[in-house]
């Protein structure tokens, strides 16, 4: 069983990843952060670093998911390749910090690559304001996010919700982390288990 956590920069993604993969006893699949070549030189620069970052997460991806099929494990997923391609790529692209011919180029990529892989059995989307994705962000202090614009999140988090509202691809879960605090309150992370379960069972 793949279950997937989809959700803007300080959702919650890893931090959920972590407890659902202690508590049901998944193996969990974080994103490739702390080895990823690009990141620290995306956020200086991230018109000249992009598209080389897109493709990096891309490969990391499909690597990651290729992995999940083979291991005939239940697995959580910290972010999912969709979002780079629907989100983060086409939203770079619209600022202009991404050349057309590199976001035609890296979609080409993605569309040969999604033709090989299977949707999540369970898609788990962390919906957030802007005001707490900043909050959040601040309080990991994660040094390379501190260049991070308002206007980026902003527009990251309307194509998050254009994308959710038709995401059709499997069963989908949204919890408002706004409203939901599971990281730091053990009863409103059980909440968020039960309406994991719920969906889990419908799956069999």
């Amino acid at each position: 069983m793949h279950i997937a956590i989809a959700g803007n920069i300080g959702a919650g993604k890893t931090t959920l990843t972590g407890l659902l993969a202690k508590h049901f006893g998944w193996e969990p699949h974080y994103e490739d952060v702390e080895s990823n070549p690009y990141l620290h030189s995306f956020y200086e620069d991230m018109q000249r670093w992009s598209f080389n970052l897109q493709v990096y997460f891309l490969a990391s991806r499909f690597r990651q998911i290729v992995n999940i099929h083979a291991s005939g494990k239940n697995v959580v997923q910290d972010r999912t390749i969709y979002e780079d391609a629907y989100i983060f790529a086409p939203n770079l692209h619209s600022m202009n910090l991404m050349e057309t011919r590199d976001f035609e180029n890296y979609s080409a990529l993605f569309e040969l690559v999604s033709a090989l892989i299977k949707p999540p059995d369970l898609l788990i989307y962390l919906k957030s304001s802007v005001p707490n994705l900043v909050k959040q962000i601040q309080r990991r202090g994660r040094v390379y996010e501190e260049s991070i614009r308002l206007d980026y999140l902003k527009s990251l988090n309307e194509r998050y919700e254009a994308w959710i509202s038709k995401y059709k691809q499997g069963k989908l879960l949204i919890i408002n982390v706004d409203e939901v605090n599971f990281a730091d309150n053990p009863q409103e992370l059980g909440l968020v288990i039960e309406k994991i379960q719920a969906e889990i069972h419908g799956l069999f």
